[in-house]
């Protein structure tokens, strides 16, 4: 396996599939990675010589990827949280925050059902 930015990235893939295992790094952001480094899209990352992945680690290295760009979008929750604003309050509840509705659906984000038991009718 190949690493790059702390990331070991797989060997039998091209190259375009293998940099989106970074975080940060998309499919469209992979191939330009590429271009600019001068490699073959349509290579495999075992193919790759040591000089092309020297080039594609000095490219990945100018973007924000990884650890940094994780803390960073952690912040921006945690302001968005601090502020009391729409989408900070729904991350705090744990609901979904971009105009889903969640009488039915949005399992993933609340988790388990939680099943409340009905009231006992008062026998006379």
């Amino acid at each position: 396996m190949a690493r790059i930015s702390g990331v070991d990235i797989p060997k039998q893939k091209r190259g375009v599939v293998s940099l989106t295992y970074i975080f940060g790094i998309g499919k469209s952001r992979a191939q330009s990675i590429l271009i600019s480094a001068k490699v073959d899209e349509s290579k495999k990352v075992q193919d790759w010589t040591d000089e092309e992945t020297s080039r594609i680690r000095e490219v990945v290295a100018s973007f924000k990827i990884e650890g940094e760009l994780r803390s960073e979008v952690q912040l921006n929750i945690k302001r968005l949280m601090d502020i009391g604003c729409y989408r900070g309050i729904r991350h705090r509840t744990g609901l979904p925050l971009r105009g889903q509705r969640t009488k039915n659906n949005s399992r993933t984000r609340k988790g388990k059902r939680k099943t409340v038991a009905n009231k006992k009718k008062v026998t006379k």
